[in-house]
């Protein structure tokens, strides 16, 4: 599900998100493996990892399935003076050059909500990577769907924008309904209500590793909640790094 109406305050929403932390996971990884010259930042969102990284000398590819992200995205590289090249992809079609790592973060695969489509996603990745990139990426685990999101219902006020988000799950399936209605306020005062309805699902770590195989991945490694520690019972974040091999 692309951001539409979201992407005008998605910013100002995700404001105390932990993205530094992001930065360091991905970097640590590559300290260990060759840091990357090329990077293909899956599900980029408005840019708020892969202008980070731009800045940091990586070439960085950001790829969304929605215009309105990418056009906010596009705003902050020419306010932050980076070189960022923009694409609207869906990551299950991709297609571009290789790229020496592929990244997805801030749990965009949880967006794909039919197995066929996450196994179709790791080809592609697998495919546009260099031999010996490395694909890192995280996703919402079981028991942040089942116990965190599960049939809850979330509420934000501020003066420029308040939300009400609704979450209806189905636990056979791991699978979350996000309905959220937003008011924005607009230049005369009057708040605009817009609605978005977004679905996610969670896949257990075994299964996840067994397509990461399937696809030609090796040394496949799961930690969790930023620590480089493997995944408990609670754990609500689950991250996954895998290695293209040389030949």
């Amino acid at each position: 599900m692309a951001y539409t109406h979201m992407a005008a305050v998605y910013d100002r929403l995700m404001a105390d998100s932990p993205y530094d932390q992001w930065l360091d996971w991905v970097e640590r990884i590559w300290a260990k493996g060759g840091k990357p010259s090329s990077v293909i930042d899956l599900g980029c969102g408005t840019g708020t990892i892969a202008i980070p990284l731009s800045r940091r000398g990586y070439r960085v590819t950001g790829v969304d399935l929605s215009a309105d992200m990418l056009a906010v995205a596009y705003d902050k590289m020419r306010q932050e003076q980076a070189d960022v090249v923009w694409v609207q992809q869906d990551m299950r079609e991709l297609a571009l050059p290789q790229a020496d790592a592929v990244i997805s973060l801030c749990d965009s695969l949880s967006y794909l909500t039919e197995e066929a489509d996450v196994q179709e996603t790791f080809r592609r990745v697998f495919a546009h990577l260099a031999e010996g990139g490395t694909f890192l990426f995280d996703v919402h685990s079981p028991y942040k769907m089942l116990h965190i999101f599960g049939d809850e219902t979330f509420t934000y006020v501020e003066d420029e924008v308040s939300y009400i988000w609704q979450c209806f799950s189905d636990p056979l399936r791991l699978e979350v309904e996000h309905q959220l209605t937003f008011f924005i306020r607009q230049p005369g005062g009057l708040y605009e209500r817009v609605e978005e309805e977004h679905w996610q699902r969670a896949y257990q770590p075994l299964q996840m590793i067994r397509w990461l195989m399937e696809a030609g991945f090796t040394d496949v490694v799961v930690t969790a909640d930023f620590a480089d520690l493997p995944p408990q019972e609670t754990s609500e974040r689950l991250f996954f790094a895998a290695k293209k091999p040389k030949r």
